[in-house]
């Protein structure tokens, strides 16, 4: 017999594999207490800035004389949009001038955002200053400056465009929007090289075709936010609007305004609610397009602040 047969037995135990040891639980990582205090804190200063939206949303369902005194749950605010011309004649004027003065200020915005962008020069730093002026300029500014200026141009010159009240509002609305446009479609166009457009050139095409089919293209997502933000921001312009509107021609913001004397009625919160709706869904298709487009969260953040 071999050393090995005569040799001691081994334990069955000892033979058997052995079972792996039971880990340790692991603890939980508990949050800091301020890290919990700064999101309960988040949580109550959006509900302090939304809960009057929210507010203004639940009594436009108001059926009561007064918008403050919420009476009977019904549908007559949204009804007197129907029933009554003068608040359905408001909104038209309101969507109307925002409609034509996103167009104005999506044209020049972007000419001006592809000039910046495609051919900088000396007159780059003018010209971004002086729309910067015009971002940072308050809006009671803009007002008082443009209505003896327009009154001046429609009376004094005989431009009898001037005149009317659509005119006005589009020229007071397109202000602001113009240098908006005109900074997303040049912060678009400057983080794309420009190598497309120097090979559409090298084969012979045109620079209106460059443009129409290379540099375009390329900028249409910020075109498409630009113009949709000018939209929202004429909707709600109501400081140049109540300076430089004429009769006939009250938009939105202007009317409510001329309400308060009276008192709001519900059916004023029932308009607001539509235009809120409307602003929203803006601000949704712009979010949209630039997320199509490749734009992160940051990037379309800022565009939605106008920067």
């Amino acid at each position: 017999m071999t050393a090995l047969e005569t040799g001691p037995m081994a334990s069955p135990d000892a033979a058997a594999p052995r079972a792996p040891r039971a880990l340790a639980p692991l603890h939980r990582h508990r949050r800091p207490l301020t890290d919990r205090l700064l999101v309960v804190w988040s949580i109550l200063i959006f509900a302090f800035l939304f809960a009057p939206i929210v507010v203004i949303v639940l009594y436009s369902f108001n059926n009561g004389r007064l918008l403050t005194a919420f009476t009977e749950f019904g549908f007559n605010g949204y009804l007197a949009l129907l029933n009554k011309s003068v608040l359905s004649d408001a909104v038209l004027v309101s969507i109307k001038t925002g409609a034509i003065a996103s167009v104005l200020a999506t044209l020049l915005g972007t000419l001006a955002g592809i000039a910046l962008a495609r051919k900088p020069g000396k007159w780059t730093y003018w010209f971004v200053a002086l729309l910067l002026l015009v971002s940072v300029t308050p809006e009671i500014v803009d007002a008082v400056s443009l209505l003896p200026w327009l009154v001046f141009l429609g009376q004094d010159l005989g431009m009898s465009i001037f005149n009317d009240g659509t005119v006005r509002l589009v020229v007071g609305h397109s202000l602001f929007s113009v240098a908006v446009v005109t900074y997303i479609v040049r912060a678009r166009l400057i983080g794309l090289p420009a190598n497309l457009e120097e090979a559409s050139a090298d084969l012979y095409a045109s620079p209106l075709q460059t443009f129409r089919r290379v540099t375009l293209p390329l900028a249409l997502p910020a075109v498409l936010a630009g113009a949709l933000l000018a939209f929202t921001f004429s909707l709600d312009n109501t400081v140049v609007s109540s300076f430089v509107q004429v009769s006939g021609s009250t938009p939105w913001p202007v009317y409510v305004l001329s309400a308060l004397r009276s008192g709001l009625r519900p059916e004023i919160a029932a308009v607001s609610t539509v235009m809120l709706l409307l602003t929203l869904l803006a601000l949704a298709v712009v979010a949209w397009v630039l997320r199509r487009a490749g734009d992160s969260a940051t990037d379309i953040a800022r565009t939605m602040a106008g920067g």
